[in-house]
């Protein structure tokens, strides 16, 4: 006599429930993977519109990183980020990074961070930088910042 082949074992409630929660769950999964992923892509264009987001000034503005230029940063709002471009003549000035009684004196300390390209990028940290031009004369005559950033 002929014998059917073996079928599946019938499937039970229990086993169907069991199947149709792990299915569930595995959509609740991809779902939270979906927005884990959706909320990595926001973080990452708020991140990066932060970055863009700074300002870039032209220190002097026209006229450049030179002589009365101490009163340039009043009445503008900086903040951390932000890109102080130094423009000026290579060899005609320098900029040198300072503290404040570095700028009151106008002297540098030993090993003071200098810049002599003549277009001179330095973003700004939060708090107050102050920048000098060490060629003598020179920032007893104003040219020199004092910036705070937010």
């Amino acid at each position: 006599p002929y014998k059917s082949p073996p079928s599946a074992p019938p499937t039970s409630k229990k086993s169907f429930v069991i199947l149709r929660s792990l299915s569930v769950i595995l959509k609740t999964m991809v779902g939270r993977s979906y927005i884990a992923a959706l909320a990595l892509i926001c973080l990452c264009l708020f991140y990066h519109l932060e970055i863009t987001a700074a300002t870039e000034f032209t220190v002097g503005d026209s006229a450049g990183w030179s002589f009365n230029v101490q009163n340039w940063p009043n009445g503008k709002s900086f903040k951390a980020g932000d890109v102080l471009v130094f423009k000026y003549e290579q060899g005609a000035h320098n900029v040198v990074v300072v503290d404040a009684e570095g700028y009151i004196s106008c002297k540098p300390k030993a090993g003071s961070k200098t810049y002599t390209s003549g277009n001179d990028n330095i973003t700004l940290a939060a708090g107050t930088s102050y920048f000098i031009c060490s060629f003598p004369g020179h920032c007893e005559a104003a040219v020199k910042i004092k910036v705070t950033a937010s």
